[in-house]
């Protein structure tokens, strides 16, 4: 399976509207068995941009491509550079409400699995210890040669060895980790090698234009094969790699919820959009299933 990289889409017709009532998404996780599957959406409220809603990345970033970063080391050089300084921000992002609710909702057995196509690790930090990693982990690198993978923070260590003194202000940080630096900030910073074999390191995360893997893959359609609804929570749908699942669902008869302040690419597929903020959302969810949440849990940046 080969990620598109499409960047944005326009629908053919008119959006279906969204509605404010939650009560579809209660009704679900009340039958339980509902898989979800969620995007960058989720992740706002812990201080990491979306690519797509109001004021989303993509309106002044590009993503790297996997085709750029292995042809070309230059693109290599400002991808580390950028995402050195981002991960000094994005590595200390903690979960948000929404993420709490995600995991509390698995503990009290209403889910029965989860996907997600964020690389941020934060559903597996607020708990839950279901959740597929779709497009990889950005806290995990791997040599692009002798495959071996190493954790984020021992090359972080390494990085700051090598580039001492490297501190720009970047412009903003991405969904992906890394920040906005123009071609001066970078200057001549240095990218280490692997340390086994000396090969091309590389975010253990699926870039646009790469294969997610096969076996990766298999496993979501397993998942939702087996989902009584599928909850898509934060999501634009717009990457073929997630949309993929709500045609299935859909196609199965399965019922798609989407929580999701803009329209998305699925809402044809969908029995309603919830067009609200995603932590206040599941929290009032939460709430009306009697489901405890930790002390605390409030939408917002930790």
């Amino acid at each position: 399976m080969r990620m598109r990289p499409t960047l944005s889409w326009t629908s053919a017709e008119e959006p279906p509207p969204g509605t404010t009532d939650l009560e579809p998404v209660v009704d679900a996780l009340r039958g339980g068995g509902v898989l979800v599957l969620s995007g960058a959406g989720i992740s706002t409220e812990s201080g990491i941009p979306d690519y797509r809603g109001e004021g989303g990345s993509l309106s002044r970033h590009t993503p790297m491509t996997y085709q750029d970063f292995t042809a070309d080391a230059g693109a290599r050089r400002r991808y580390w550079a950028r995402s050195h300084l981002g991960w000094r921000t994005f590595g200390r992002a903690r979960p948000n409400a929404g993420h709490l609710a995600v995991a509390a909702f698995e503990r009290q057995g209403l889910l029965s699995g989860a996907i997600t196509q964020n690389v941020d690790g934060l559903h597996q930090a607020a708990g839950s210890t279901g959740a597929v990693d779709l497009h990889g982990r950005l806290d995990r690198v791997v040599c692009l040669s002798c495959g071996d993978r190493s954790p984020r923070r021992d090359l972080a260590r390494r990085l700051e060895e090598a580039n001492e003194g490297f501190a720009p202000v970047a412009a903003a940080m991405n969904p992906d980790g890394d920040a906005d630096l123009t071609d001066e900030q970078v200057g001549d910073f240095t990218v280490a090698p692997c340390a086994v074999c000396g090969g091309i390191l590389k975010p253990d995360v699926v870039f646009f234009g790469e294969a997610v893997p096969p076996q990766r893959v298999e496993h979501c359609r397993a998942l939702v094969r087996e989902a009584g609804t599928l909850l898509v929570l934060g999501s634009s749908l717009t990457v073929m790699s997630g949309l993929r699942f709500v045609r299935q669902a859909a196609d199965a008869g399965t019922p798609v919820l989407i929580v999701n302040r803009d329209p998305t690419r699925g809402d044809r597929h969908a029995v309603a959009r919830v067009a609200l903020p995603l932590g206040p959302a599941l929290t009032t969810v939460a709430g009306r299933l009697g489901v405890p949440l930790p002390d605390g849990a409030t939408s917002g940046p930790a």
